[in-house]
């Protein structure tokens, strides 16, 4: 800059004084300015700034990216490398003016710290570290050092689950970035990430989602230790130590302190301190950081800026000269040097530069910057295309942009896939920022802005997604704030809503947390469940207690169920007919809450039972005082209204129970409504209970015989409880077997008499099995010739079917024959 300004300034002091504050408020005071920043975001967020307070058509920004440069611009926000070094302007600034000392970028701050001057006033701002070498460089300096406005004190190690809101977790790689990011999404509910491979528009999105509290974390590389002004209570180092470009290093204290600053803005306290495997800091890092001393900077990187155009070696040797100065050296070879390098070796290129505009336009054309950083020699042969095009024909192909800028345009993929895209968005907005590159810049330059903002959007949400659960964020906030103060409610559904987030379903006292709630989520929606259920389970249990009787039902399994939903189990007691009621586990009923519970489902049990076992209870009650009838009423009440076999009765005994509904005596005694299909299957399951054992396969409903194939499947002594009784080869229901075993010995009144017709039909039986099942009923088949005159008559169809059809598994006792289907029954010996 041709202008020599008659006052140079350097505001020098750690981070939260207010620098950039004042830079800001300087340079708005001037008719003109210009200030650069290390970063794209901070030029960006300074610019919007600006035109809030100058308007739009007064304020410019200029990035290697972007440009807006309205006619009658008179205030620029730049980045240090775009800064228009060739435009007057009253006032001048660089904001962290001790980066001259970065390997890579130095040159660039360096060349601004010796040669950008304002007309009226220049201002450097930065670190302390730098004070040194300013004096030295810049002798005419005035120098201000400002002091912290908040304390910046050591914390010590906190685990990451018990780091406090407000919390910034710094990592050096994008893994350990991942990593920690996934941790505090399962633990405290989500955080925002940023990293320097981020676009502006990510990096801002995300830090929205931090700085309105939509998430209390957040996971950053050392991007954040660079003006990004948030409001950060704590500062946790995952690591200390970082991949600078070249190889691992450890931080150093001023490196530590510059992230840590950003802990406490304003007024407002920081803490900073190590999280996760990071080991301790060590005593003299802590107290560096705390009380702002570090080791002053010992040289700042130059590189010559007085370039030689007049040949492509002239223009090598210009950038490798040797620093002119004491405290000036070399860095790392930048980007667009070592593109010019592995240029120089490509076959033919040098016969192609001729002249120094030629020379100039190859070096532009190797600045354009690396943003992708791929391994290989992409960005060379990238530049060396835009070179040839321009040199051959003046202008970029815009069919070959539109085409790269389409390939680009895809928001599928994952968070590395859509990085990747958008560091090579970032290339083609730097190239179509040169209006004298490309036709139809205007055009151009709006389309790669579209695509950036498009991946920029696709990229936040996917970490949104993957990073942050929302529900749980805010959950947890709420929880450990004024939790008194949550909303809930629980739809008729059942679902339990928080704060306007479903956490789960609530049927009968259970709590379900939603599919997608695990570990320390979990925990979180449960948590959240306990607050919304405080006054709804109480509402719950009293309106149990009135419910409609016929709203509880006892379902398979001995299951209790209100409205549907299971919330109780019977469980054996002493006594089979009074079995106990378990409530289901909650952990949302309370003592006296489980007892109301239980107390109403005992009842409903009790009266259920009582109706379903209606006539064993009315003859229990009945014959209570009546001691010749104790021991039968208590096998009844012991097999669940079967006794057998039955006990010695005396006829007035027998008859006695009879008149209380009792039926039976050569087989059982039984009640017959007990045999009926409903209350077999209860019994059935009752004795399951009693038994502690799995329910056998029921036999279907109104089966009278089971063979014993069946039986013996079953658990000793289940065929008597359900009802049957064994006759030979047969299990006969017993009312079956007591009504049959009852009409045989009336027809014998006289000794003898004729087959009843169909019986075996009757019996459910097998013809062959007739002669063992007549045994067990006290009767016995005698051979036809023995039969009377006067008892001759038809052959019984059945039997003779039987022996037709079963011609060789008939038995011995129905002999072949013209009388083989006519039988005498005669009382058993």
């Amino acid at each position: 800059m041709s202008g020599f300004a008659p006052r140079v300034k350097a505001v020098l002091g750690p981070t939260n004084t207010g620098k950039t504050h004042l830079a800001m408020e300087r340079l708005l005071a001037h008719r003109t300015g210009i200030i650069g920043f290390p970063l794209r975001l901070l030029a960006r967020e300074n610019y919007d700034r600006m035109v809030a307070r100058k308007g739009a058509r007064h304020v410019a920004l200029i990035t290697g990216e972007e440009k807006i440069v309205p006619p009658e611009a008179r205030w620029f926000a730049c980045t240090v490398e775009a800064m228009p070094l060739d435009r007057a302007a009253e006032f001048v600034a660089v904001d962290e003016i001790q980066l001259c000392a970065d390997p890579d970028r130095g040159h660039v701050f360096t060349d601004r710290l010796l040669h950008a001057r304002g007309l009226v006033e220049t201002m450097f701002l930065g670190a302390e570290t730098i004070r040194p070498l300013l004096k030295r460089l810049v002798p005419a300096v005035e120098i201000e050092t400002r002091p912290r406005l908040s304390q910046l004190v050591h914390a010590g190690p906190v685990k990451l689950s018990r780091l406090p809101p407000r919390s910034a977790v710094v990592a050096f790689s994008a893994t350990e970035v991942y990593a920690i990011a996934e941790a505090i999404r399962r633990r405290r509910g989500g955080c925002a990430v940023v990293m320097g491979r981020l676009s502006p528009r990510t990096r801002n999105a995300q830090v929205a989602l931090y700085q309105e509290k939509e998430v209390d974390f957040l996971v950053a590389t050392d991007a954040i230790g660079m003006g990004l002004n948030m409001d950060v209570d704590h500062v946790g180092f995952a690591g200390l130590q970082k991949f600078d470009g070249h190889r691992a290093r450890r931080l150093s204290a001023a490196e530590v302190a510059q992230i840590a600053g950003r802990a406490g803005r304003g007024m407002r306290d920081g803490s900073f301190g190590t999280t996760g495997e990071c080991k301790p800091l060590t005593g003299d890092v802590i107290e560096a950081v705390e009380n702002h001393r570090f080791e002053p900077l010992e040289q700042l990187i130059w590189r010559n800026a007085a370039l030689d155009f007049g040949s492509v070696d002239g223009l090598l040797a210009s950038l490798l000269a040797p620093p002119p100065r004491v405290g000036l050296t070399r860095g790392n070879d930048a980007s667009d040097l070592a593109t010019l390098m592995a240029l120089m070796r490509e076959p033919g290129l040098r016969e192609e530069i001729r002249g120094a505009r030629t020379v100039r336009l190859l070096w532009e054309a190797c600045q354009i910057p690396d943003f992708r950083k791929i391994s290989d020699d992409s960005h060379t042969r990238l530049c060396l295309r835009v070179f040839r095009h321009l040199h051959r024909e003046g202008t970029l192909p815009v069919d070959w942009i539109a085409g790269q800028l389409s390939a680009i345009d895809n928001k599928d993929g994952d968070i590395d896939t859509l990085m990747a895209r958008l560091a090579g968005v970032r290339v083609w907005t730097y190239v179509t920022a040169r209006a004298d590159w490309v036709r139809e810049a205007a055009h151009f330059q709006a389309e790669a802005r579209r695509v950036e903002d498009r991946l920029s959007d696709a990229l936040h949400e996917k970490l949104t997604a993957r990073f942050v659960d929302r529900r749980s964020a805010h959950l947890l906030r709420r929880l450990e704030g004024n939790g008194t103060a949550l909303l809930s409610a629980v739809t008729r559904a059942g679902d339990v809503v928080v704060e306007g987030h479903r956490v789960g379903r609530v049927r009968g006292f259970a709590f379900t947390p939603e599919p997608d709630a695990t570990g320390n989520d979990k925990r979180l929606v449960l948590r959240a469940a306990r607050r919304a259920l405080l006054s709804e389970i109480p509402r719950r249990v009293a309106r149990l207690e009135k419910a409609d009787p016929a709203t509880i039902t006892l379902e398979a399994g001995l299951k209790l169920a209100w409205d549907g939903t299971v919330i109780g189990r019977l469980r054996a007691d002493a006594r089979a007919l009074r079995p106990l009621v378990e409530v289901l586990p909650s952990e949302f009923l309370d003592g006296a809450a489980r007892e109301r519970v239980r107390a109403r489902l005992q009842d409903w049990t009790d009266r259920k039972l009582r109706q379903e076992f209606a006539p064993l209870f009315a003859a229990m009650n009945a014959g209570a005082d009546n001691p010749a009838l104790r021991g039968a009423l208590h096998g009844l009440e012991e097999g669940l209204g079967v006794a057998a076999p039955p006990p010695p009765l005396a006829e007035p005994a027998l008859t006695a129970l009879r008149r209380l509904g009792v039926e039976g005596g050569r087989f059982a005694l039984f009640l017959p409504r007990l045999l009926k299909p409903a209350a077999q299957q209860r019994r059935g399951e009752l004795w399951a209970l009693r038994h502690n054992a799995a329910l056998p396969v029921l036999p279907p409903p109104a089966s009278v015989c089971l063979s014993d194939e069946v039986v013996r499947a079953w658990p000793d002594g289940f065929a008597t409880l359900l009802g049957f009784t064994r006759c030979g080869p047969a299990w006969l229901r017993v009312d079956v077997a007591e009504r049959v075993a009852a009409e045989l010995h009336a027809r014998l009144t006289e000794g003898r008499s004729a087959l009843p017709y169909g019986l075996p039909q009757r019996l459910g039986i097998k013809a062959a099995w007739l002669p063992a099942v007549l045994r067990a009923c006290g009767v016995r088949l005698l051979p036809a010739e023995l039969l009377p005159a006067d008892m001759a008559g038809p052959p019984n169809p059945t039997l003779m079917v039987a022996r037709e059809a079963k011609r060789a598994e008939a038995p011995a006792l129905l002999p072949d024959g013209p009388f083989a289907s006519l039988a005498v029954l005669r009382r058993r010996d």
